[in-house]
């Protein structure tokens, strides 16, 4: 097949800006990487998506827009826009085939069949001229699948190309954290495994004022809370089998509040990794474990889950860590436009494989 160069643009739970990363693919194959670049959220950008956040969870319909929602999605086009600018201004020679553009999620309830993201992508199609696909979590959260995690099929991908053998599980720590396991068949079965950074750094900017806890400085040098620990792994979420997906907000850190800010953090860390591996250990385990996301670079997340099974550094594959879910938007929205399945059974628990996303010209 033509190879296509498609840029992806991500905005995650954790909401610190927007990822646009470069793929050179068919959607079947990754033939190159391209260049990157990460626009930041401002603090007052920060602040009104989660007023948006707030005023998202009482939505009934998609399109609804109330309270901060409609300034949110004009403000996230925006952001998306200027990043697209930035990049291509940067990089001179890239000439763009299609953008994939995520949008930021602000509610996900799959069990109402309700998914939403804001962002215009037909807005952004006009604003920087090129091909967008949007909207790629809708049609499987219509057909009854979880929506989430969209990027299993990406991982598989990436695997294939890095050569790794046996059973492989691709672990993204973004505001929730994921999983996929690639079975040594080429296999999938993914899906959410609880919090990831957004409740550490909700918890540490409600302490400190600190946007995240910085290197794990504040965890390395807390403890951990054994019996809030267990309180807060005892959600009955925990038990339900893969796929599954989750909400930003589907925890809380109340387990933590008499704790001091070290042993929060500790402990709300530890929360993450727990949950990690318990996943891993339900989807049939893992050789060998590929940290990715925001929380890859959180040493003391990496040593937790290190301790246990062997960890690849994501960088050691000439994976980007902190770029894999735009690149991997790329790759969905290649697949989107060829009618490739994105979405399967065993990674959205979709009836069967889907293709999703809209198109929008500019």
């Amino acid at each position: 097949m033509t190879m296509a160069t498609v840029l992806g643009l991500m905005s995650g739970t954790s909401m610190d800006g927007v990822d646009a990363a470069v793929l050179v693919t068919d959607g079947e194959e990754i033939a190159a990487f391209g260049p990157r670049r990460f626009r930041p959220y401002g603090e007052g950008e920060r602040s009104l998506l989660r007023a948006a956040l707030a005023d998202a969870a009482g939505l009934g319909e998609r399109g609804e827009r109330p309270g901060a929602l409609a300034e949110a999605e004009r403000m996230v086009t925006v952001a998306h826009g200027e990043a697209v600018a930035g990049l291509l201004a940067e990089n001179p020679g890239v000439r763009l085939d299609l953008i994939g553009f995520h949008g930021q999620t602000v509610l996900h309830a799959p069990a109402r069949r309700l998914t939403v993201q804001i962002g215009d992508g037909a807005g952004l199609a006009r604003r920087v001229g090129v091909p967008v696909v949007f909207d790629l979590r809708a049609a499987d959260v219509a057909a009854g699948g979880e929506g989430a995690p969209l990027v299993p099929v990406y991982h598989r991908a990436l695997v294939a190309r890095s050569r790794l053998a046996g059973n492989v599980a691709v672990v993204n720590i973004g505001g929730v954290a994921n999983l996929t396991r690639i079975g040594a068949d080429g296999s999938l079965l993914a899906g959410d495994t609880g919090p990831g950074n957004a409740l550490l750094d909700d918890f540490v900017r409600g302490r400190t004022g600190a946007a995240m806890d910085r290197d794990g400085a504040l965890a390395r040098r807390g403890r951990v809370d054994e019996a809030a620990l267990d309180r807060l792994l005892a959600d009955p979420w925990f038990r339900r089998p893969l796929p599954k997906s989750l909400d930003r907000a589907a925890f809380s850190a109340a387990a933590v509040a008499g704790l001091s800010v070290e042993d929060g953090a500790a402990t709300l860390a530890a929360f993450t990794c727990r949950a990690v591996l318990a996943g891993i250990a339900s989807a049939g385990g893992a050789d060998r474990v590929v940290l990715v996301g925001g929380g890859a670079s959180n040493p003391v997340m990496g040593e937790a889950i290190a301790a246990v099974l062997p960890v690849v550094a994501a960088a050691d594959l000439g994976w980007s860590a902190d770029f894999l879910e735009a690149e991997a938007f790329a790759y969905l929205a290649e697949r989107s436009r060829r009618g490739l399945p994105i979405t399967f059974p065993a990674t959205t628990g979709v009836p069967r494989p889907m293709s999703g996303g809209r198109l929008a010209t500019p």
